[in-house]
């Protein structure tokens, strides 16, 4: 049995599967590779049978979105590292082994995320990943190489084996035992920063997120939920509160929420002023979906919380106010 499997989630993404699962296949020869269809209507599950015989299929029951979807699937799977990696991602000869050996090297690494780039202007970083991601007090989550929408050209800046925080999932690596220790992803979550939760919990536990930029692929971005999608802002607004409740170190819990809520209200008003009316909206949904989860997701807290979970105080001042664009090393 080969020591990595790659495990693609799709749903209705045959036309990402024929564009991108070809440079999967041919620059992978150390992986199992696997499509974990989330009950797809298209044609993906013929085209793959048809056209990749090799590749392994995982039929879910239903759409669990991203979280469950992997849940369930990443259950039928038995190699000891799991790499998770979008339908939009498009990899580079050799990707794998620089992961495989750092894993291989380095025990107490349990998650590695490699260089992001932008498929669709390959000079610059992707805004999913980047070269790694943090998060600041308030749980904004941004990136070596992408602050919220500024992204920067990669120049080598960030050509190291960085510690991060958390690993972006359009390309995760993590081992098996790591991922079912963590009782894997939070399936309320459905999709968007349930990777930042899973790895926030990680480093609770003592785990290190690294960040390898030997490996290097090309992800789409926005190909399944657009990034303008009011949607996407509901999720990760509701998701980033959920985050926060069973992340946060108990002393600052309240305090923290209560000030995220206010910087989701001026967020809220800055669309309703710029007539995204959709998007103010998602909010103040986002909001109201979490006060029904708030009990439900405090259980679900780990004995031990880290205290020095940031590495900004507020990415929102530094960017906003202060003008710093680009990630300070």
């Amino acid at each position: 049995m080969k020591q990595i499997a790659i495990v693609i989630l799709n749903w209705n993404g045959v036309q990402l599967l024929e564009q991108f699962l070809p440079s999967i296949v041919a620059y992978s020869p150390e992986a199992t590779i696997y499509v974990a269809d989330n009950a797809s209507t298209d044609s993906s599950i013929a085209f793959v049978t048809a056209n990749y015989p090799g590749v392994n299929i995982i039929v879910n029951k239903d759409n669990y979105g991203f979280a469950q979807g992997y849940n369930e699937a990443l259950q039928h799977v038995d190699e000891e590292i799991y790499a998770l990696v979008n339908s939009d991602i498009e990899v580079t000869e050799n990707w794998l082994q620089p992961i495989i050996d750092t894993f291989n090297n380095e025990t107490a690494t349990a998650i590695i995320q490699p260089k992001i780039l932008d498929y669709k202007n390959k000079a610059y970083f992707e805004y999913a990943g980047a070269a790694g991601g943090y998060i600041d007090k308030y749980g904004y989550p941004y990136c070596r190489g992408r602050v919220f929408d500024t992204v920067e050209k990669d120049l080598g800046q960030y050509d190291d084996h960085a510690t991060i925080f958390w690993a972006s999932g359009a390309c995760f690596f993590i081992r098996k035992k790591i991922f079912k220790e963590l009782q894997g992803f939070d399936s309320s979550f459905f999709a968007h920063q349930e990777e930042i939760d899973l790895c926030w919990r990680a480093n609770n536990k003592g785990h290190l997120i690294k960040y390898n930029y030997l490996s290097k692929v090309y992800h789409v971005g926005g190909a399944t939920l657009q990034q303008g999608n009011a949607k996407k802002t509901y999720l990760n607004f509701r998701n980033s509160l959920l985050m926060l409740t069973k992340n946060l170190p108990q002393w600052k819990l309240f305090p923290v929420l209560f000030c995220r809520m206010i910087l989701d209200g001026i967020a809220a008003l800055q669309f309703l002023l710029k007539g995204k009316i959709d998007h103010s909206t998602a909010i103040f949904k986002a909001h109201l979906n979490f006060y029904a989860l708030v009990s439900n997701a405090y259980k679900k807290r780990d004995d031990f919380q880290m205290k020095k979970y940031y590495r900004a105080e507020s990415i929102v001042y530094t960017y906003y106010i202060k003008g710093g664009k680009v990630f300070v090393k």
